[in-house]
């Protein structure tokens, strides 16, 4: 093995790069960002007199043109083993293309930007849609008991402590933050807000989409040598957003309400991809058969920023990893950090080469029979309707 050389095959010249890329990846919250303040005062403004919401938005913490500078002045294509740099550059695209986003955040150019970020939506992929809220009858109004967003944090934080057993130097963190929505992870931090509460027959499901999936692959991308896969590599979202949605299933709490609000997501995005207006596409949601709350959200969620066509990435995902288990795939190698379904075969190659090492956790509900089960069954899976649990 050359000086400067990791047992991998790696130079500490790219590793350098690979470093700093991730630093900077990590140095602004892309999502929350992008998130409207005062949702509910907004859906209670909808309420009164129909007009589109006018939203607001928290300050950038950090100056998007600092960025643009740090990003072009990082010299990734001077990486020198092929595979890392074909995964590096596409990275450092598609944070420009993030940066671009915040600078027209709640402009007329950002919906472009966001369709070239995350794609629009396919005629298979809308007709799938539409199928599920044809075919899935609309349940009835949510039944308690519910949490509250300090007794969730409670639930998360358990769930966190279990990983942090077995992993002590796992930095994660809970907390009930002013200026999110709902749930989210960012930068491995599980983030709830303040006003937010969660029918407890979800919470599970719920534990397992955020804690199980997000908060797990980016323990394990942040335990790399390559510090990118804790972020994740370009185009990760939709594998991370249908390995969280299947995680639902896998524990048995993945529901109709559930699946038709991933459809609804779907139908809305392409509706205002096409030009409909904020009130059109929250009526049609209605007229499909979800509250008037559900169909704000689901709308609030597709509007903010501008036109954000991420919504449609979870039941693409999902589709797209039930294909996958179909044709004799593995998930295996999406556990050591966050990256797309497409480059798994070069992750996998990686590891093969001692260049990554094994997932320092995995999912604890791997370990369930249950669990296992569904997961051995999803081969033979050919409608997603097929993957709705018993939870109400």
């Amino acid at each position: 093995m050359r000086p400067g050389m990791t047992e991998g095959g790696l130079s500490d010249e790219d590793l350098a790069v690979d470093h700093e890329l991730a630093d900077i990846a990590a140095s602004f919250r892309f999502l929350l960002d992008l998130t409207p303040m005062d949702l509910d005062g907004a859906r209670r403004a909808f309420d009164a007199d129909g007009r589109p919401p006018h939203f607001r938005y928290r300050a950038l913490e950090d100056d998007p043109a600092v960025v643009a500078k740090r990003l072009d002045g990082l010299a990734v294509d001077t990486v020198a083993d092929p595979a890392l740099a074909s995964l590096l550059l596409a990275k450092q695209r598609e944070l420009r293309l993030q940066v671009e986003m915040l600078c027209c955040r709640d402009s007329p150019d950002f919906l472009p930007l966001s369709i070239e970020l995350y794609g629009a939506v396919s005629p298979t992929l809308l007709q799938e849609a539409h199928t599920i809220l044809d075919d899935v009858a609309p349940p009835g109004p949510s039944a308690g008991p519910w949490l509250d967003a300090s007794a969730f944090a409670a639930c998360a934080q358990t769930e966190l402590d279990h990983y942090r057993s077995l992993a002590p130097s796992i930095e994660s963190h809970v907390e009930v933050r002013e200026g999110s929505t709902g749930v989210m992870v960012s930068n491995g931090d599980v983030l709830i807000a303040p006003t937010a509460r969660f029918a407890e027959s979800r919470v599970h499901a719920l534990l397992q989409h955020e804690v199980g999936t997000h908060v797990v692959t980016h323990v394990n991308g942040a335990n790399q040598p390559l510090h990118v896969l804790a972020s994740g590599l370009a185009g990760h979202d939709e594998t991370q957003e249908g390995l969280a949605v299947l995680a639902e299933h896998l524990v048995g709490g993945l529901t109709a309400r559930r699946l038709r609000q991933l459809a609804g997501r779907v139908v809305a995005v392409h509706a205002m991809v096409e030009g409909a207006g904020f009130g059109d596409v929250h009526g049609d949601l209605v007229d499909s058969g979800m509250s008037s709350g559900e169909a704000f959200s689901i709308t609030a969620r597709v509007y903010r920023s501008g036109g954000l066509t991420k919504d449609a990435i979870y039941l693409r995902g999902l589709r797209e990893l039930v294909d996958h288990l179909a044709s004799g795939g593995s998930l295996s190698s999406l556990w050591l950090g966050k990256l797309p379904l497409q480059a798994a075969p070069v992750v996998a190659d990686l590891h093969q080469r001692g260049a990554l090492q094994d997932a320092l956790v995995l999912p604890r509900y791997l370990e369930d029979a249950g669990a296992r089960q569904r997961l051995a069954h999803l081969p033979q899976v050919t409608s997603l309707t097929s993957l709705i649990g018993d939870t109400a």
